[in-house]
């Protein structure tokens, strides 16, 4: 049975978004992709945090990273 709603397909739920921001963090997304994502985005308040959130853990991790290559990190040997 097809899809009674047109912009259904265009406009993707929650569960794609999810999928596709933490697809983007390893790797650029499709131009179709980020409008997909994009337009979600816009209307949809739940999912706007959740990508904010992904982006701050992977950029506070890319700290801790630098923070721990010489050896003296949080958790390294004394």
């Amino acid at each position: 049975m097809p899809d009674p709603s047109p912009h259904r397909r265009f406009l993707p739920d929650c569960k794609e978004v999810h999928h596709l921001t933490m697809k983007g963090m390893d790797r650029p997304l499709s131009v179709v992709e980020r409008v997909r994502v994009r337009s979600h985005l816009m209307i949809c308040d739940a999912c706007t945090r959740f990508s904010a959130q992904m982006r701050l853990m992977r950029s506070a991790m890319r700290l801790f990273g630098q923070d721990g290559q010489d050896g003296e990190g949080p958790g390294s040997p004394r």
